[in-house]
């Protein structure tokens, strides 16, 4: 499976915090690896900057733009 979008992962992952429990970020990330069923070897893909994993920064955009829109709270 492709790496999804960041717009593809903010449903999933507004669904995923919705019980208003706090979450770390590697508990969001891990929750989101598995709803989309991402393996291992995906997880180590890099950016193109080699600065950061590809599906850990989509994750962050998703967090990002839904704390923007007031969905989240980010501490």
């Amino acid at each position: 499976m492709a790496i999804p979008k960041y717009e593809d992962i903010m449903l999933p992952l507004l669904k995923f915090i919705a019980d208003g429990k706090e979450y770390t970020k590697s508990e969001a990330i891990n929750a989101m690896k598995n709803e989309f069923s991402i393996s291992d070897s995906e997880m180590l893909i890099l950016l193109p900057s080699g600065r950061g994993r590809l599906f850990n920064n989509r994750v962050a955009w998703a967090k990002t733009y839904m704390k923007q829109a007031g969905l989240l709270e980010i501490t």
